[in-house]
């Protein structure tokens, strides 16, 4: 599928005038790749409200941009090539250096409308609903997931380390064709599981060790994120009802995903079932964030979070139990909202895994 930057920038004019600012400045590197398709570490693109747009980057990325539908100019100070009077900018990813910068520069050049204005995530906002073709790199780098969890499954056993795990994973997700890891590998047993996002030691996997792994491949630049937990060995009765709990928490709250429901909902329906049952000390994050061209991106999914989800937001639900000394267990999937119930994108089984 071809992806439409053009009509990506349209729906982002149109959302100007609301916000009375002539045009945005864009310089978040996620954002500029949205609205572009340029991949670079020094790119600005201004959006204007009539429709217009213009690029600007330096020379390591200006013959990059001849194959894209936006003119584009090189500079080596890419924001002060677009910034002008009045002008929105992103407040959230531009720093106060070149905030001030900026300003400073308008002022020198004696530019009349006032300096510039900062806005809250009208991008990120646009971004959170995906288009057909954006779904289908997310549930590519989902499936890339699911195969590169069964193929490493039989190597899991006593002995090999947390950290030679996470390297097996990141390493078939890339044999598979991955960009590469959506994120730093989780793999975490016995104890460590208690730390929601525990790094990879040379702590050795043991028998009667639940081990959680938290992963997710990238495809053409969107994100996969799939968290399961395995035992080795037959499990204790308390690791056992541990994770039947997690698993009834994670299947509550992705039945509660539908577009309109509000974010604290969907999050109490899995939270509630997990504090009725005396644990909700235990569960310390929130049940999950929307994927896609950054692994965290809105919507998020908290008690305390607002707004209501939208038709096509892919998102995770991941509800976890840490137990300080003895170990965790967390279960998270993958999937998007639809108008008919939400479409599942990383398939493993949620049954509890005896290796």
């Amino acid at each position: 599928m071809t992806i439409d930057h053009a009509a990506r920038r349209a729906r982002l004019a149109a959302a100007l005038p609301a916000r009375e600012v002539p045009a945005l400045l864009v310089t978040s590197p996620v954002n500029v790749r949205y609205l572009t398709g340029l991949v670079s570490s020094n790119a600005a693109v201004l959006v204007r409200a009539d429709g217009s747009a213009l690029l600007a980057t330096d020379n390591r990325y200006i013959d990059k941009t001849r194959a894209l539908d936006v003119p584009a100019v090189e500079a080596p100070d890419v924001a002060g090539r677009l910034a002008a009077p009045g002008v929105g900018i992103e407040a959230a990813a531009m720093t106060v250096a070149t905030f001030r910068r900026l300003e400073a520069g308008l002022k020198e050049g004696g530019g009349e409308g006032g300096g510039l204005v900062p806005l809250g995530p009208l991008v990120e906002e646009l971004r959170a609903v995906k288009d057909e073709a954006e779904l289908e790199l997310i549930r590519t780098a989902c499936a890339l997931t699911d195969q590169a969890f069964a193929d490493v499954l039989p190597l899991i056993a006593p002995g090999l380390t947390e950290r030679a795990l996470a390297r097996l994973l990141d390493n078939r997700m890339t044999e598979l064709g991955a960009d590469k890891p959506a994120f730093d590998t989780i793999v975490a047993a016995g104890e460590n599981g208690a730390i929601p996002h525990h790094a990879p030691t040379d702590r050795e996997l043991r028998a009667g060790d639940l081990v959680t792994m938290d992963f997710g491949a990238r495809y053409h630049g969107y994100h996969a994120d799939m968290t399961r937990t395995v035992c080795l060995g037959p499990p204790a009765a308390w690791q056992r009802d541990l994770y039947d709990l997690v698993r009834r928490a994670q299947r509550a709250g992705r039945h509660a995903l539908a577009p309109g429901a509000a974010a604290k909902y969907v999050d109490a329906a899995a939270r509630g079932l997990i504090e009725a049952a005396g644990h909700g000390e235990h569960f310390r994050h929130g049940l999950g964030h929307g994927v896609g061209l950054e692994i965290h991106e809105d919507p998020f999914l908290g008690p305390s979070r607002t707004g209501r989800l939208e038709d096509r937001v892919p998102i995770t639900v991941e509800p976890g139990i840490y137990l300080p000394e003895r170990g965790g267990v967390r279960i998270e999937d993958t999937l998007v909202t639809r108008e008919g119930g939400p479409e599942l994108f990383t398939k493993t089984t949620k049954e509890l895994l005896v290796l």
